[in-house]
């Protein structure tokens, strides 16, 4: 009774408009539904009610944008029709530790057009003979069953799907190449081109101090001629 309390509670103090997440795992629901929780949570796209003592679908409220739906060990025997009438555009749904036991039960799913994951785990009707392979006949939109495709892939967390689009992103930084190695390069060109403009200043400077060499001898001899003649006038 605490617990049912407390999730009451919470969920009249939050507004409900406004919930894309609500997680009630472990409260009791009282006659297949749980107060509080209603066709006013428009926004809501995922909810979780693992352990809620649900015997029936029955109740559940019009949530139209809910993508992922957690349902696992309660009661439920049927009525899944419900589901593509309430929650239309469910992606992931979990169903694992129910009392679902046969084929028809589970066919009422093929109306979810966009159910891709479905996990039946700890169900009885997961001991019928080539039940894998019946259940991914049935429901041809689904790509992983309880956790893997039809090849036995395991299907990716939402995590590793971020980290993926990382690395990926990484993988085109390095495709364009880090900005050190151009700079690196432009620095080698710049060393190049300032040792090609060194060389030719050295053989300038060379040219041009051998000429002031040469001038200056010239220099000298006017002046010393210049001397005597001026030594021979006196």
């Amino acid at each position: 009774m605490e617990m049912k309390k407390r999730i009451n509670l919470e969920l009249r103090n939050r507004a409900p408009e406004k919930v894309t997440e609500l997680v009630l795992d472990n409260c009791r629901s009282s006659n297949g539904e749980i107060e509080g929780l209603n066709d006013s949570f428009k926004e809501l796209q995922f909810l979780s009610m693992a352990n809620v003592e649900l015997t029936s679908l029955a109740k559940l409220p019009t949530l139209s944008k809910l993508r992922k739906l957690e349902l696992s060990d309660n009661v439920i025997s049927g009525g899944l029709e419900v589901l593509a009438e309430r929650c239309p555009n469910l992606t992931y749904l979990n169903l694992s530790g129910n009392k679902i036991k046969d084929l028809g039960t589970v066919e009422a799913l093929q109306n979810l057009k966009n159910l891709k994951s479905l996990d039946l785990f700890n169900c009885e009707i997961t001991n019928l003979e080539d039940y894998r392979d019946s259940i991914f006949e049935l429901l041809q939109q689904i790509t992983y069953l309880d956790g893997f495709d039809q090849e036995d892939n395991e299907a990716p967390d939402s995590e590793d799907d971020d980290d993926e689009g990382d690395e990926d992103d990484d993988d085109d930084e390095n495709e364009a190449g880090p900005p050190g190695e151009y700079e690196e390069d432009d620095d080698e060109d710049d060393g190049a081109s300032d040792l090609g403009e060194g060389e030719e200043e050295e053989e300038v400077g060379l040219s041009y101090l051998m000429k002031e060499e040469i001038q200056d001898e010239e220099d000298d001899d006017d002046y010393v001629e210049g001397g005597d003649e001026e030594e021979e006038g006196k």
